[in-house]
């Protein structure tokens, strides 16, 4: 039997990216994932994916996926999400939080005040979001006294890297997971925010080879990235950790988590920590 039959999750933002990698690295386990995210049809975005393609391949890799269309800036929409949730399942397992507005100019080198005020788009998805999606996913872990809530953070929590909004956005993700963590321990669920590096998804492959002197930045070094999935395989292994509570609260490297449980990535590799070099997390579990 797969670690995660029987159980649930929600992956946001999931069409494509890290959230479409952990969605079907949940899903290799035999877990039931909802990919939410905006695209559903193909081709109206310019890089490719969609829920359902995710939600299909989670099915090929031996768990089910359902694919929910859900802009997480809409409230009454995360709502419907975890109403058809509880509705159909009755539980609810694991929620990564990885849905982020990334605007067009994230990689340009402009000052924050020469770039369009609608880059806030990433604290109302990115920080907004996460916040909105614990809130309903909370309702459901309380009472079943269990649950993981995974934030999906980076070295930009201390380190800067391309501007002052991504760096204020994953902060206060990192500092969300842990207050929540300080209010759902005494319920049992566990609330935690991962540090990824330079992950090989659709857009970052892409920005590699057409932004001159990007891969030669501290934050997107080739030999230090990972593929999508690699974070997916390192939270099903915390969701089926016995002592995973004694996590809560804490920011942790998902390279260092990986080393921790024995994970490699798909192409066999061990992820290195980038601590050394780009910074330490700040939050300790509660």
């Amino acid at each position: 039997m797969s670690s995660l039959q029987g159980k649930v999750a929600v992956v946001t933002g999931a069409s494509r990216g890290i959230g479409k990698g952990i969605a079907l690295a949940l899903a290799e386990q035999g877990a039931t994932v909802y990919v939410t995210g905006r695209t559903v049809t193909p081709g109206v975005d310019p890089l490719p994916g969609t829920i359902g393609e995710t939600a299909s391949e989670c099915d090929r890799r031996g768990g089910k996926g359902i694919a929910v269309a859900v802009d997480h800036s809409n409230d009454d929409q995360v709502a419907e999400l975890f109403a058809r949730v509880r509705n159909e399942q009755g539980r609810l397992d694991v929620l990564v939080n990885n849905a982020f507005a990334l605007p067009d100019d994230l990689t340009d080198p402009d000052p924050f005040w020469d770039k369009p005020l609608s880059n806030w788009e990433m604290i109302d998805v990115g920080v907004r979001s996460n916040f909105v999606a614990a809130w309903h996913a909370a309702k459901l872990m309380a009472p079943q006294e269990s649950g993981l809530i995974v934030a999906i953070s980076g070295y930009t929590g201390v380190s800067y890297t391309y501007g002052v909004l991504f760096g204020t956005a994953k902060s206060a993700a990192d500092r969300m997971a842990r207050d929540m963590a300080v209010e759902l321990k005494p319920f049992g669920v566990t609330s935690i925010s991962l540090w990824q590096g330079l992950t090989f998804t659709e857009r970052a492959t892409r920005n590699l080879a057409a932004v001159d002197g990007l891969s030669g930045q501290a934050a997107t070094l080739p030999e230090n990235g990972c593929s999508p999935e690699y974070p997916g395989r390192v939270i099903a292994a915390l969701a089926t950790d016995p002592d995973l509570l004694k996590r809560t609260g804490g920011t942790f490297i998902t390279a260092e988590l990986g080393e921790e449980y024995g994970i490699k990535d798909i192409d066999g590799r061990s992820i290195p920590s980038l601590r050394a070099t780009r910074g330490s997390p700040i939050w300790s579990p509660v």
